[in-house]
């Protein structure tokens, strides 16, 4: 059979695209194929055409990005070196400079306000003026915002910092951290321990008012939360629980020790109106005896009523120059103590009739 023959007997219809209306051409110029082969040829061509076409749009695009990629190597390099620097502040805590008057006293407080006078607390003023302010940090947590839309705080420690800086008229340098009340509580108390000048009956004023406050349920639960063992957490209570006036009767609460709790409790509790009325005695010496003294004074009471107290240290002055200084040492034991080249030796034997005679009177009764 021949070529034409074969072609004859080829359903058109068939071959696909060969349904729809034929586009109208481009122009009189173009060729368009007669015979289904060339049909066929021509939807191929078209068809690599439009992959070709395809294939260049996406070279040009990944042209394109490669240059965008180009161009932000140096960016998501630096990028990455930021991420990196932020992860190490992770978990710091935001150090800033505060206004003194944005701050206030948190009512766990246990610096008793005597340490805010004194040589030690002359000295820390000359150091925060010297230095421009604190150089370590305080510690505050937010409260809120005040009237006027400011920020206000509350101090966690660093009270004597704070304090100097108030009077200085600087900011304070000061560490700003979420706590609540518990915790709060706990980085202030080892904070003051760790420094070892907060004194045994500021620490037990402050135990004190954590467990009527609430903070703990029980003793036991304060010292386990502060790492103490109870005995020395019962200590600092029995401290902080003194009578108002056995207290007074000290130059300073401060120089309460640990050693005297429980005699002093003892003592109390066995005759609480004798040891108060003693220490309204010693409360009223000026100036006030020394606090071994007025400790062993108070124990006394308990048991024997107390003795005679009398002033620890009197100055004897001549127009108007002190010459001489009785002691009553903490037994009791008078001492005179006159001032450097006042006595000559050659005079002793004379101060010696002196002190007979001043005796032998004392026992005459005259």
């Amino acid at each position: 059979m021949g070529i034409r023959d074969k072609a004859s007997k080829i359903d058109f219809g068939s071959l696909p695209g060969m349904n729809a209306t034929p586009a109208a051409p481009a122009s009189d110029d173009v060729k368009r194929p007669k015979t289904a082969p060339g049909l066929m040829m021509a939807q191929a061509a078209d068809q690599r055409s439009e992959l070709l076409r395809e294939n260049e749009g996406l070279r040009e695009k990944v042209a394109s990005l490669s240059q965008q990629a180009a161009e932000l190597g140096p960016l998501s390099q630096q990028l990455d070196q930021a991420r990196a620097r932020l992860k190490e502040w992770e978990g710091v805590k935001a150090v800033r400079l505060i206004d003194t008057a944005q701050i206030t006293r948190s009512r766990w407080a246990n610096r008793h306000d005597l340490n805010f006078s004194g040589p030690d607390f002359e000295q820390l003023l000359k150091e925060l003026e010297q230095a421009g302010g604190n150089v370590q940090p305080v510690k505050v947590r937010p409260t809120g915002t005040d009237a006027a839309g400011q920020p206000r705080y509350e101090l966690v420690y660093g009270h004597r910092r704070h304090e100097g800086c108030r009077r200085l008229g600087l900011p304070v340098l000061a560490l700003v951290d979420e706590l609540d009340d518990r915790a709060l509580f706990l980085e202030m108390d080892r904070e003051n321990r760790a420094r070892k000048d907060l004194s045994a009956w500021e620490q037990g004023v402050s135990y004190r008012r954590a467990l009527n406050e609430g903070l703990y349920p029980s003793n036991a639960k304060l010292a386990e939360a502060l790492g103490l063992d109870l005995t020395y957490v019962g200590r600092t209570l029995a401290l902080g629980d003194l009578p108002a006036e056995v207290v007074g009767a000290f130059s300073s609460p401060m120089e309460l020790q640990f050693r005297w709790a429980a005699p002093l409790r003892e003592a109390i509790q066995t005759a609480r109106e004798a040891v108060i009325a003693r220490a309204r005695e010693l409360s009223s010496l000026a100036p006030k005896a020394a606090a071994k003294f007025v400790f062993e004074e108070l124990v006394k009471a308990a048991g024997q009523g107390g003795s005679t107290v009398l002033p620890p240290q009197v100055e004897i002055k001549f127009d108007g120059a002190k010459v001489a200084t009785v002691k009553v040492g903490a037994k009791g034991l008078l001492g005179v103590g006159f001032e450097p080249g006042l006595v000559p030796a050659s005079r002793l034997a004379e101060l010696e009739a002196l002190l007979k005679t001043f005796l032998a009177k004392g026992r005459s009764g005259d």
